[in-house]
């Protein structure tokens, strides 16, 4: 039998950027890439497909003896990097304003103005490495799956990206589009810390004393104030920070210098490019900001959802690379995530297309792996925003499972502060035989004006991580799927040593009765 359920569209996404933390480390280590709905492979594309548009708008300089130079310490540099093998390339553009940035997957810019005022290949070098470091972290496309997330529905967390191939000109478009994309470009100041200290790691790896990053970012912040519409876009992009020199000169102390020399040739290089014309002080238009940044879909409206019953006969699905199995009911379907963790199980019907290629869950079950406390800012931003306390003791630093699924929940409040807890208390529950917590958030959405329930259970792992599972549900169809629900979390079985193996492997299902 077939009942319809008039259903708001999830607005969770922007509240739940689930993403692995990018912390910074010990000078012995380095921040690791955060969540990203995008593969390697994918980067290199992007940053090839960004690089041909924004070169449409960039004054390049095209000199082959500068652009030779520049890629010369770039190759040096990038024998160092970590993480993939970036197809690493520079080019300088002829621009007076004091200015970097690169773009996924490798490509890199540096303006003539930041070439002609650094006063060594060692502080040229500093930038050029800040910069990689940016590609090997994977910051770009970080960002701009976090935008996306901002944008669409609980579905999209779920993995419905694993529906089918080519969603990746779907999801750069709708934060941006290719080029000279503020996703790509504009970083927060903990990714530009963590692009300071890995890029200090390389250059000390590629022979270069990481103290020339700091004093030439000193040097840039001394002359703000005297030529600041030179040096605008560049604070503008890289957000200062009164201690910045400081971290690094600190890192340096730390860090073993390797033998090398330079590649040679910087003053004549510099000297060449001082005999040519003055460089253009405007530069073509860079970018326009993605859309949508609040996180709505502004297209979002009323849905007619029709979706059978649940099936009383189970099927099991086990998560690709053996992290989970769970059954789900055999009328239901299994979408995963083509990277990651994240499987979204929902009817058919229970999944709708919101409009710009979007698509929301509003019937159904979403599992995935969760990172809780991105930065020390969120840790302490924790400590002061108590506006949603599931757990009584309100002032426990945050590392617990209470604490994990206390910063999951805030951050679905945060952004829909429609959503309210029940009963005001986190109720504990067993997950697989392990300690876990649940949470029901209920409210009416501002968007349709119906109700929605969204529980959300959480279970630890052993590095302080979590897998959790969402259960969606218009507010009056629970109690039709409240069973299936309960089977659901009852069979979901965890293996904590295949967490965050690496290997990925195709998911299955196998039928069971």
């Amino acid at each position: 039998m077939k009942r319809t359920i008039r259903a708001p569209s999830v607005l969770l996404a922007s509240a739940l950027v689930l993403y692995a933390p990018l912390v910074a480390r010990a000078a012995t280590s380095r921040a690791t890439p955060g969540f990203n709905l995008f593969s390697v492979e994918q980067d290199i594309e992007i940053g090839r497909q960004s690089a041909v548009e924004a070169e449409r708008q960039l004054p390049l300089l095209n000199d082959r003896n500068v652009d030779r130079y520049l890629n010369k310490i770039v190759r040096k540099l990038a024998a160092q990097a970590p993480g993939a093998h970036y197809p690493y390339a520079i080019k300088a553009v002829n621009a007076s304003a004091i200015n970097a940035f690169s773009l996924p997957g490798g490509p890199m810019y540096v303006n003539r103005g930041l070439v002609e005022a650094a006063r060594s290949e060692a502080e040229l070098a500093g930038v050029l490495a800040h910069e990689m470091s940016h590609v090997a972290l994977r910051h770009g496309t970080h960002q701009a799956s976090k935008a996306y997330l901002s944008q669409a529905g609980l579905g999209i967390l779920g993995g419905l990206l694993g529906k089918n191939g080519g969603n990746t000109s779907k999801i750069v478009n709708a934060v941006g589009g290719l080029g000279l994309n503020v996703a790509f470009l504009k970083f927060g100041r903990d990714a530009e810390y963590q692009a300071d200290q890995l890029g200090a790691e390389i250059m000390a790896r590629a022979g270069y004393n990481p103290v020339a990053m700091a004093n030439f970012f000193e040097l840039l912040r001394s002359q703000q104030g005297r030529d600041p519409g030179k040096l605008e876009q560049f604070f503008s992009d890289h957000p200062p920070s009164g201690d910045r020199e400081a971290r690094i000169r600190d890192q340096a102390g730390s860090l073993q210098l390797a033998r090398s020399r330079d590649v040679g040739g910087f003053d004549r290089m510099r000297a060449d490019l001082r005999r040519r014309s003055p460089a253009s002080s405007a530069v073509a238009q860079r970018w326009e900001e993605p859309r949508n940044q609040d996180g709505r879909n502004q297209d979002s409206g009323q849905f007619d959802v029709r979706v059978d019953q649940p099936s009383s006969r189970f099927q099991r699905f086990e998560q690709r690379n053996g992290f989970f199995t769970i059954e789900h009911p055999d009328n239901w379907r299994a979408y995963a995530s083509d990277s990651g963790y994240a499987v979204s199980i929902a009817p058919d019907g229970g999944v709708v297309d919101t409009g710009n290629g979007q698509q929301a869950m509003l019937y159904g079950v979403i599992v995935n792996h969760y990172a809780p406390f991105e930065s020390e800012t969120d840790r302490q931003r924790a400590s002061r925003e108590r506006h949603y306390a599931p757990f009584e003791d309100t002032d426990r630093w945050p590392g617990s499972l209470e604490d994990a699924t206390d910063d999951l929940v805030r951050q679905i409040i945060r952004s829909n502060s429609y959503l309210r807890a029940q009963d005001g208390q986190a109720r504990r529950e067993q997950i697989d035989g392990a300690s876990s917590f649940s949470v029901v958030l209920s409210g009416r959405s501002p968007v349709t004006g119906q109700e929605e329930r969204v529980t959300v259970v959480t279970r630890g792992l052993s590095d302080g991580h979590v897998i959790y599972a969402l259960c969606i549900v218009p507010g009056s169809g629970y109690d039709g799927v409240a069973r299936t629900f309960a089977h659901m979390l009852r069979t979901l079985n965890v293996n904590d040593d295949a967490a965050h193996r690496g290997t990925q492997t195709s998911s299955r299902s196998d039928s069971q009765r």
